[in-house]
């Protein structure tokens, strides 16, 4: 059985860091892009950040360029989201995506296993 599990979120003053996780266990995810989403209450999910399988290509959602870096390492079947220069917009519950597809046309077509979220919470 596939399961998704993030872990790093926390509290926050604007300004400050954090670096979330994303572990899979049940199958590899190598070959196939992975992401990162977030949900702030009462408001839809949007996408945030994409990384191809090989970690060659990453994508990243225009409120956090140069702010955020998703990496991966796959012999431990991982994503991260290294989070600098936290601003309290960026509060919401945050959540890894796997199997995905990243291509030309979109920065990230999601797949079909989701992790249960970590809270992020940056205060003013």
């Amino acid at each position: 059985q596939v399961q998704l599990v993030e872990s790093g979120g926390g509290s926050v003053q604007a300004g400050g860091s954090l670096r979330l996780s994303c572990a899979a266990s049940g199958r590899t995810f190598s070959s196939s892009a992975m992401g990162w989403f977030r949900q702030a209450p009462g408001k839809e999910r949007e996408f945030v950040a994409a990384i191809s399988g090989s970690g060659s290509r990453t994508r990243y959602a225009d409120s956090v360029k140069g702010r955020f870096t998703i990496s991966r390492d796959n012999a431990k079947n991982t994503v991260y989201l290294q989070m600098n220069s936290l601003k309290p917009e960026d509060t919401a519950v945050y959540f890894c995506n796997a199997d995905g597809i990243i291509s030309s046309g979109s920065p990230y077509s999601m797949g079909d296993y989701w992790g249960q979220g970590t809270q992020v919470t940056v205060s003013s």
